[in-house]
This record gives structure tokens, C-alpha cells and sequence, in this order.
């Protein structure tokens, strides 16, 4: 589609029209002059972008690295950090691309600066989507890693992929306003208000089918929990629930905190809500989105001991003092958890047998639920 073309529009399109006119017909008046507003908009947003990049770039770096991370498990975090690499790098060309900088797009500029934001956004969503499916399946099957093949990880990582550019090209490829001008979004006057409500409800299902994933792991491990205590102490039982608690916690808390706000402004939006005032909330929201791709390397990767030992060998180069400390470190006997995990999954296997044979199922649930809570903090996930 040429959105640019010379010559007289189409009867009723519009698309030989200016980026400014969709603006003033939507109401949304662009500055010809730097604003307060606008600097505080684009240095934040520049500066969450900054730290998004660099986190995901070390997260990419540490899986590919060290072997140890050559899981389905880890696959899915390494592409959930170039997901939200992404959308960093998308979102630092918004920044170089709006403000009064913005009456200078060319249509089909302006459809490219969006389509990457939806493109990013989405594929980091639906990735948390398919981590917590991974994660529910090794749970529930006691194993330390998925028994996908890479040839089925490589496919669906394709998959995610997939939809997320779709979504992203769905509005250029016919999806907008451009021949309905009555139907045209304030927040992106070019992005028909029904797209907003379509693009949102998605991410809301996607939302409602990760709390019933993390819901259901939480229950299980608390009814195995529930079971354990009667033969061991209670305050072993209570720290068990605790720890599984925070982690769901952190997971859909950090999802809720930065994608509610969002998701409910393109709502209001897309149901054309006058006096909902959402172009006053409409950048910050849109910031408070972005930081749940800084947010991502923090719960899914930094709190793995394995992984954190990695960024030390990778901050070497850039820092031997902190190289040093690193190094005394491992000769405090710190373990990396990954060994730890294999070596209890080979030592729970080799017992397992004969737990069964001569003692009954009080003792196989401690071992079932210890192994839960491993694969669950391993990844935080």
C-alpha cells in the first residue's frame, strides 16, 4: 500500500493527506515547539530504553554463553530478552520520531514506527504466556527441564514471531482509519478505535490465561505443601506456600502494574471515551508499559544464582575489580544452581524406587514438592 502516492486520493480515502491532518481530525495537536512535557517525556523514555537494551543484551549474552543454560526453559527467556530488546530499540525510535518531530512522518513512516512498537510489545506478552505454559508442564511432570525438542522450541519461538508481526501489520495492511475518518483513534489517529479494542482485550485474555496457569501451579504445590506438614513441621509448611507466593506475586504483579494502565487508556480510547482525558495519561502509561521489559530480566533471570555468577564473568571484561570480588566469591564454595538441580534430580531418581517400595507416600510428596519449588525459583517463573 503506498501511503505517500501523488495525485488525488481515492473516493473517500485519504491517503495522500499529511500525518497532521489525522492528528488535528483526532484531536491530537502536534507542537510545533518543545514543550516541558515533551523533554520530560522523551529523556525518560530515552533513558528507560537505554537500561532495557543494555539488561537484555546481558541476558542474551549469559544464555548463549554458558551451556549450562542450553534448555527449552532458557530458550524461551533468551527470546523473551531479544522480545524486549526489541521493544527497546522500537521505543528509542519512537523517541527520536515524536514531540514536534512527529509533523515530519510521512504515512508510511508513521505506520512503521507503530507496527514495531505493537510487533515488540506483543511478542514479549505472548512470551511470558508460553513461559508459564513451559513452567506448569515441568512442574506438574517433576523435571528440572522441559522434554521439548529444540526442533519443536525453534517452531514455537517461529510461532510467537509470527502472530507478534502480524498484529503489528494488521493495521497497515487495511485495519485504519484512513477512508473513515469518524472512526479514527485519538491516541494513534491513524489506528482505527476497533483495532484498540481488539489489540487490547488480546493482551487481557493472555493476561486471565497466565493467572489461571500460575493459579493452578500455586494450588498444586500448596496441596502437596498441605500434605508434607503433617509429617514434618508446620513452619516448614508455611515458608513453602510464603516463597511460591511471592513468586506469583512478583510475576503477575509486574505484568498488572505496568500493562493495566495501558490497556485500560486504549480501552477507554477505543470506545471513544470524550472525557476520559487520554491523551493527559497516554505517554507515561505507554513508558510504564516499556519498563516491563526492564522488569522481565529482573524476575526471570537475575534471581537465578547460575545466571548472576554468568553476568559476573561478562562484567570482567568491563570491570576486574569487580572481576575480583567475583572470584572470592567462588571461593566462599558459592554452587551454581543449576548444578544443584541436576544433582538432586539424579540423586531423586536413583531414590525414588526404593522410597516407593518401602516407604509410603509421605516421603515421595517432600521430594516432589522440594523439586517443585526448584524448577519453579530456578527461573522465577
Amino acid at each position: 500500500m503506498n501511503m505517500d502516492m501523488e495525485g488525488d486520493d481515492q473516493p473517500g480515502c485519504f491517503y495522500n493527506k499529511s500525518v497532521e491532518f489525522f492528528y488535528n481530525n483526532s484531536g491530537k495537536n502536534i507542537s510545533k515547539f518543545w514543550r516541558r512535557r515533551d523533554y520530560v517525556v522523551v529523556s525518560l523514555g530515552m533513558m528507560v530504553c537505554i537500561i532495557v537494551i543494555l539488561a537484555n543484551i546481558l541476558v542474551m549474552t549469559a544464555i548463549f554463553i554458558n551451556r549450562r543454560f542450553h534448555f527449552p526453559i532458557y530458550y524461551l527467556l533468551g527470546n523473551l530478552a531479544f522480545a524486549d530488546l526489541f521493544a527497546g530499540s522500537s521505543y528509542l525510535f519512537l523517541m527520536f520520531h515524536t514531540g514536534p518531530w512527529t509533523i515530519r512522518l510521512t504515512q508510511y513512516r508513521w505506520f512503521i514506527r507503530q507496527s514495531l512498537i505493537d510487533t515488540s510489545l506483543t511478542a514479549s506478552v505472548i512470551n511470558l504466556l508460553a513461559i508459564a505454559v513451559e513452567r506448569h508442564q515441568t512442574v506438574f511432570t517433576m523435571q528440572l527441564h522441559s522434554t521439548m525438542t529444540n526442533k519443536r522450541v525453534v517452531l514455537l519461538i517461529l510461532g510467537i514471531w509470527a502472530v507478534a508481526i502480524l498484529m503489528g501489520l494488521i493495521p497497515t495492511m487495511g485495519w485504519h482509519c484512513l477512508c473513515d475518518l469518524d472512526s479514527c483513534s485519538t491516541m494513534a489517529p491513524m489506528y482505527s478505535r476497533k483495532y484498540l479494542i481488539f489489540w487490547a482485550l488480546l493482551n487481557l485474555l493472555i493476561f486471565l490465561i497466565m493467572v489461571a496457569v500460575y493459579t493452578r501451579i500455586f494450588l498444586y504445590v500448596r496441596h502437596k505443601s498441605h500434605r508434607m506438614s503433617q509429617h514434618t513441621s508446620q513452619t516448614k509448611h508455611k515458608e513453602t506456600v510464603e516463597n511460591l507466593m511471592k513468586t506469583v506475586v512478583m510475576i503477575l504483579g509486574a505484568f498488572v502494574i505496568c500493562w493495566t494502565p495501558g490497556l485500560v487508556v486504549l480501552l477507554l480510547d477505543g470506545l471513544d471515551c470524550v472525557s476520559c482525558q487520554v491523551l493527559k495519561y497516554e505517554k507515561y502509561f505507554l513508558i510504564l508499559a516499556e519498563c516491563n521489559s526492564l522488569v522481565n530480566p529482573i524476575i526471570y533471570s537475575y534471581r537465578d544464582k547460575d545466571m548472576r555468577r554468568t553476568f559476573r564473568k561478562i562484567l570482567c571484561y568491563l570491570c576486574p575489580v569487580r572481576c575480583r570480588r567475583a572470584a572470592g566469591a567462588d571461593a566462599s564454595g558459592v554452587r551454581f544452581s543449576t548444578v544443584d538441580h541436576e544433582r538432586s534430580t539424579r540423586i531423586s531418581s536413583q531414590l525414588r524406587p526404593v522410597k516407593d517400595q518401602n516407604q509410603k507416600e509421605p516421603n515421595g510428596t517432600r521430594l516432589e514438592l522440594g523439586q517443585a519449588e526448584n524448577l519453579l525459583s530456578s527461573s522465577e517463573s
